[in-house]
């Protein structure tokens, strides 16, 4: 498999990136992997990168893009925080990747068991991450059930997963709403903007 290039890149229509993506799941789900010279991608994209999307995804070490979507060298953007969820800096790096770079599709990618997800459930407090785990409270007070307290923790795994997808749709809705520049691209359909959940039980992604 050769390293995208400027002409398979304009090739790609936002569901074709999608549909790529799907593939290179079921690919990694079946321990499948597509034939490729790392070595020789690293070569062919010295002088230019030709990437088809863009995964937003946690710094969970289960859940490497590149790896559960089965990719190459130069073949996706990976952005990636506890929790995916956006910022300034994340939107910045997402407007350069669509409208500067050329990719077609922006995925927000969760996963089930999330740790920062449990952490937010659970009110944790430490140092920088007290800052980051409170931008994903609002996913946490978004979702009504359960109303009892004690079962609103990290201990029920309905409700961190639940929270998960809470926090997948939440984010999209913010980049959407904070980057004028995305939401017109995906309006004149140059880009689709999609969530997605990573099952860390048996490797599949399932889209919305």
């Amino acid at each position: 498999m050769k390293a995208h290039t400027k002409e398979t890149q304009e090739k790609m229509t936002p569901q074709k990136a999608l549909d790529t993506l799907k593939e290179g799941n079921q690919r990694f789900q079946n321990n499948i992997k597509t034939n490729r010279n790392l070595t020789e991608q690293v070569s062919d994209t010295s002088s230019g990168q030709y990437p088809f999307a863009t995964i937003l995804s946690c710094i969970d070490s289960r859940v490497s893009s590149e790896l559960i979507f089965d990719q190459g060298i130069g073949d996706i953007f990976s952005a990636r925080v506890a929790g995916n969820f956006v910022n300034e800096d994340i939107l910045g790096s997402m407007e350069f990747a669509c409208k500067l770079a050329g990719t077609k599709a922006i995925v927000v990618l969760g996963h089930t068991a999330c740790g920062a997800i449990k952490g937010a459930c659970d009110d944790a407090k430490l140092g920088n991450l007290t800052g980051l785990l409170n931008k994903l409270k609002p996913a946490v007070n978004a979702v009504i059930e359960p109303k009892d307290a004690s079962l609103r923790n990290s201990s029920n795994m309905n409700f961190v997963n639940e929270v998960s997808d809470k926090n997948v749709h939440m984010t999209i809705d913010n980049i959407r709403n904070q980057s004028p520049i995305l939401k017109e691209m995906e309006d004149k359909g140059e880009i689709t903007i999609v969530g997605a959940m990573y099952d860390i039980t048996d490797g599949s992604v399932t889209f919305y």
